[in-house]
């Protein structure tokens, strides 16, 4: 069966070509008679993998030496308790949260589990379509740190800008966009990033945290929650996820070839500008819901004119190759996620069908 277009939001789409190199090294790989599957995480071999992938990750990300890079396991969600477990002793104990989305909704309410929460800016109410703008936001200079979601992965929103929170360390759930664009991390106190979007296989996290925002976790805080047990084993404090991690390295290796974060930037604006133009000239057909100002480059959310023909959006979209377009179940509709390795030509044949089921339609 030929390969379809998969618009998930993840686990998404992997770049073909690590897929098929993957592949060719299933059972061998560089002569070792082995998978990495197999290999001992501490064996030569791998250890030589996990070296590379790091080193090629601080180059794509002009990752500044005063922050560790671990590769740990637990997705976004653990994150989500690991930086107030690690964090609450720092200021006066509190947190910062922008609460923009369903992710960082979940965030808050985690939060609240180790320490008091306040909550920045809320827009909720707009069912999270909309963003606060910059000046809105009065930031506490003595928080423990300050928290958000740069892209909203099920609402499609996005932030044009990194707030500025003064002395107080940023934190940001990258997810949905890392390694989709240049960012200045020497701005930000911790990046943290589910891999099942744009780094590889669900399975594995990757945090970058500052060094002083290490080693503050209390002793209540397990071992395999506290940043600097991690730091200090080279992310192998357990057995990592192996495989994950071999995958996540090929794809820093094939964005290094490619031109590295500034030609991914470049060709994933263009992706976006082109299905949003799609949207907006649909003559009411289709409607995204967010504001202008706030969309999302990574994952567009658009309305057909009327819910009942969502069903055969669906079933013809899947027979002609474009997969997992249904929205999120709780705001439905349909979302193109289009991170990096999504082809400009999935685009293009999302934009085609969509213009073709128009007219049909319409």
């Amino acid at each position: 069966m030929a390969r379809v277009f998969n618009f998930g939001a993840g686990p998404a789409i992997l770049p073909e070509d690590v897929l098929a190199r993957a592949r060719d090294e299933l059972l061998d790989c560089d002569s070792t008679g082995m998978s990495v599957m197999e290999m001992s995480h501490r064996g030569k071999k791998f250890v030589a993998i996990a070296e590379k992938a790091e080193a090629d990750l601080r180059t794509l990300m002009a990752i500044p030496e005063n922050y560790k890079v671990l590769f740990l396991q637990g997705g976004a969600s653990a994150q989500f308790a690991m930086i107030p477990m690690n964090l609450k002793s720092r200021g006066d104990g509190s947190a910062d949260y922008l609460n923009t989305g369903h992710w960082s909704e979940k965030a808050v309410a985690e939060a609240k589990r180790f320490m008091d929460v306040n909550v920045v800016a809320d827009t909720k109410s707009s069912k999270y379509t909309m963003l606060p703008a910059a000046n809105e936001l009065v930031f506490n200079t003595n928080a423990a740190f300050a928290h958000y979601t740069p892209n909203e992965t099920i609402a499609g929103v996005e932030f044009g800008y990194v707030p500025d929170t003064g002395a107080v360390p940023l934190v940001a759930d990258m997810s949905s966009t890392i390694l989709s664009r240049p960012v200045d991390v020497s701005k930000f106190g911790i990046i943290y990033a589910g891999a099942q979007k744009n780094i590889g296989p669900a399975g594995l996290t990757i945090a970058l945290v500052r060094d002083d925002l290490i080693g503050h976790a209390g002793k209540d805080v397990p071992a395999m929650f506290d940043y600097k047990i991690h730091a200090e084993n080279g992310s192998m404090y357990n057995t990592p996820p192996t495989y994950a991690w071999y995958i996540a390295g090929l794809v820093f290796e094939r964005l290094l070839a490619k031109g590295g974060l500034s030609a991914m930037a470049e060709i994933n604006e263009r992706k976006a500008a082109k299905l949003y133009a799609a949207i907006d000239q649909s003559q009411g057909f289709y409607r995204n819901p967010v504001a202008v100002n706030a969309r999302s480059w990574m994952n567009v959310p658009f309305i057909l004119k009327d819910d009942a023909l969502d069903k055969p959006f669906l079933a013809e979209s899947e027979q002609a190759g474009l997969s997992a377009l249904a929205g999120h179940r709780s705001v439905g509709g349909m979302r193109a996620s289009i991170y990096n390795a999504m082809p400009e030509a999935g685009v293009d044949a999302l934009i085609a069908f969509m213009h073709d089921f128009a007219q049909r339609h319409g």
